[in-house]
């Protein structure tokens, strides 16, 4: 099944991994990020060519698919007797476009975040659609809405995925089969028993072990509101929210029941004086499927301490919030985090920890392209 494609806003190469595996031959990628490059061409054998916005679309080999996980900007406010193509120069989705109009190749597999359906109350949607169908590519009726944890790999990472295909003579079927839940994953899947070097601090073992000390003796299994400890005895302000009215009153409530407990917990870990303002801050989110947060999956976040049942990691993002493993008392490493994206054991990732993370907060997940791809260049044989 050999065909050609392009590979635009390539980043580290999710889109190339996945045609590849399909049988295709990558004979054009661009990306502006020369960390991204490197490992690219470290990977691939492939040079990708800089800003697209600088290149010529005659420049672009002739190829049967275009590939592009595209940035989702704001589209212009346009008149209404402005085309589409108006409404989109300007946009890195016009890049996308104008290579189109040049090239018409047969099949277009795009990504972009779930909300790009909903941006702008459905008007970018609309013109992005509209483009698709003016230049003569025929979409899936409603846009396909994927994650890497319906097919078995445990994140929860929900992409819009824009099949086309050219002059095809009615709207594209796909079926992606019996996809999974959250609790038909496992975290463990993805991860090395021993792994050396990604340990938490010991400030980070001492709060964790605080928290776990408080949920073992309160007398809630499911919190159902964060936990902030600087209201945990305060009676709320008059000029809050109503929302944050409410979180404090359910604090002070949960206080007046574990009264005893609470002082003897203040007590013992020093009125949490040692702490930060998001270490004394805490949102337990697993449920009653775990019993201690060292079972669970942890994130430290500017809302506070976050715990989370361990089925499927959170959306990787391209900020440095790795998320800890309580049972193994570690961060993710890099290469569970390709693993997450579904990138081969034998991907050479960038050598700087922190670029591998962004490049991986970045990447197109390998399995929900290939799984999506293939129902169109398969079927349309």
């Amino acid at each position: 099944m050999g065909f050609k494609f392009i590979d635009l806003f390539a980043g580290i190469g999710g889109f190339h991994q996945a045609m590849t595996q399909l049988g295709g031959e990558c004979v054009f990628a661009s990306e502006i990020d020369k960390h991204a490059i490197k490992v690219y061409e470290n990977n691939y054998g492939i040079t990708p060519q800089g800003n697209i916005k600088e290149i010529d679309a005659e420049d672009i080999p002739q190829h049967d698919v275009l590939c592009a996980g595209f940035p989702c900007q704001t589209f212009s406010v346009a008149g209404k007797c402005a085309g589409f193509d108006d409404q989109t120069r300007g946009t890195l989705f016009f890049e996308i476009t104008r290579i189109l109009k040049h090239h018409h190749p047969k099949y277009i597999i795009l990504e972009n975040v779930k909300n790009l359906t909903s941006h702008d109350k459905g008007r970018t949607w609309q013109i992005i659609e509209g483009n698709l169908k003016e230049l003569g590519y025929q979409l899936t009726e409603q846009p396909l809405i994927v994650s890497p944890h319906h097919f078995g790999t445990p994140q929860l990472r929900e992409r819009v995925i824009i099949l086309g295909v050219y002059q095809a003579k009615e709207p594209l079927t796909i079926n992606l089969g019996n996809q999974l839940t959250k609790d038909d994953n496992s975290i463990y899947e993805v991860l090395d028993a021993e792994v050396d070097g990604y340990d938490i601090s010991e400030e980070e073992k001492k709060v964790l072990t605080m928290w776990n000390e408080f949920y073992q003796g309160i007398d809630l299994d499911v919190i159902g509101f964060p936990i902030w400890f600087d209201w945990l005895k305060k009676e709320p302000p008059e000029d809050v929210s109503k929302w944050r009215k409410r979180v404090i009153e359910r604090n002070n409530e949960l206080y007046q029941r574990n009264q005893e407990f609470i002082d003897a917990w203040i007590e013992k870990w020093d009125n949490l004086e040692w702490c930060g303002v998001v270490q004394k801050k805490f949102e337990w989110q697993a449920g009653n499927r775990i019993n201690t947060i060292w079972e669970g999956l942890i994130q430290i976040r500017q809302s506070g301490i976050r715990v989370k049942a361990p089925n499927c990691f959170q959306t990787l993002v391209a900020m440095v919030q790795i998320p800890i493993i309580g049972r193994y008392k570690r961060r993710l490493t890099p290469r569970e985090a390709a693993r997450l994206q579904d990138f081969p054991e034998d991907f050479k990732l960038d050598d700087d920890d922190k670029q591998a993370y962004k490049q991986l907060g970045n990447a197109i997940n390998v399995k929900v392209i290939k799984k999506c791809a293939e129902q169109i260049i398969k079927s349309d044989k």
